[in-house]
């Protein structure tokens, strides 16, 4: 089938939107990718929103601002699509669904509590289209983390790739999440921070909304002191499966010091990479290649320090495994929803941590 995936991630940059033709088990081909930015002021409802969200103890409550917030993630999402079809000559009766995470702006498994932002049902009626939406709230009710759910992706695409197997995929969002692939189920989990600690302090500090290529970072230098007292946190001794929430480090918790810019940047990026490094005794085997997607796979200062921490395994772009590192996720939530529409699972115990293979996703029809 034709399957169209979307991703907001919790970097916050914007809509990414990608169509695949899959069976939701095997990828037959990849199509095109598009890509859709925020402005600053839609950049800044969505922050407002996670503020916000941090005070949500149901799934369906929009107070305040998750109410605007929410509209405008539907109309955003429906917006980009229609483009997407119309600039890459789509026919719209050709595709089978359309995979929609929608924005999450809690996520606190052992609450039971996950809520992303957006509407699938309204999404499906504005394009006419069905839509595979909600797909972390099944597994967080029977137990598991409701995170990452792309491992299962991850596994299609490396288990043949030409590459020395095992392969572990880093995926560098906001949050840091990785997929071990060594023949049998995924194994996968959150590492830690990813871009979003980088992205804030760049923001609070120069206005920039990200540290663009790492430049600032290549010129400081980390702190091994701050490093070693935010590892100290017991999440990053914990063995996969396990997840975050996007705030779990931010600022306010973790006591950021007064840096220069430079030495800010490379504190934090190496905070990444080190907190990368730490699942390593906690994976079945040492992987060999490392293929690294997401925002974080354009920072050139984090993918030689990744390079260097994981040495002598072989550390390259999904890109330049002959992926694409951009739309990777959008990519994930197409396969994601042909799993959903074939009634496959999506979510496994050595993913989430769910007691056996469970399926997942909710379709909205038009």
């Amino acid at each position: 089938m034709r399957a169209i995936g979307l991703m907001s991630g919790t970097s916050l940059d914007g809509v990414d939107v990608a169509l695949i033709e899959t069976d939701g088990e095997r990828v037959a081909g990849f199509g095109p990718t598009g890509y859709r930015p925020y402005s600053d002021s839609e950049r800044a409802l969505l922050r407002q929103a996670l503020a916000e969200g941090a005070g949500l103890s149901d799934r369906v409550s929009r107070p305040g601002v998750l109410k605007v917030a929410d509209e405008f993630v539907t109309c955003v999402h429906a917006d980009t699509v229609e483009a997407f079809i119309t600039a890459e000559h789509i026919d719209r009766a050709s595709i089978a669904i359309v995979g929609f995470h929608g924005q999450t702006v809690i996520h606190r498994p052992a609450e039971k509590l996950t809520v992303q932002i957006g509407d699938g049902a309204a999404l499906a009626r504005r394009l006419k289209l069905p839509v595979a939406c909600d797909f972390r709230q099944a597994d967080i009710t029977a137990g598991g983390q409701g995170a990452p759910l792309v491992p299962v992706f991850h596994q299609a695409l490396a288990r043949d790739l030409a590459r020395p197997h095992p392969v572990a995929v880093l995926n560098l969002g906001g949050v840091a999440n990785v997929t071990f692939v060594d023949g049998g189920d995924p194994v996968a989990c959150d590492t830690g921070p990813g871009n979003a600690l980088i992205d804030d302090f760049m923001r609070a500090r120069t206005g920039a909304p990200y540290d663009n290529y790492g430049d600032a970072a290549a010129t400081g230098m980390p702190n091994d002191k701050f490093i070693a007292g935010v590892l100290d946190d017991p999440f990053f001794d914990l063995p996969p499966p396990k997840s975050l929430d996007r705030n779990a480090f931010a600022f306010a918790n973790i006591g950021l010091p007064d840096f220069s810019v430079p030495d800010g940047a490379a504190t934090l990026s190496a905070l990444t990479v080190e907190a990368v490094a730490r699942i390593l005794p906690h994976l079945p085997a040492v992987p060999k290649a490392w293929i690294v997607a997401g925002g974080g796979a354009r920072n050139r200062t984090l993918m030689k320090m990744l390079a260097r921490r994981l040495a002598p395994a072989t550390v390259e772009t999904a890109d330049d495994a002959g992926w694409s590192a951009e739309a990777l996720e959008a990519q994930a939530f197409a396969f994601l929803a042909a799993r959903t529409l074939n009634n496959l699972p999506i979510t496994f115990p050595k993913t989430t941590g769910v007691h056996s293979p469970l399926r997942g996703g909710v379709i909205a029809r038009p």
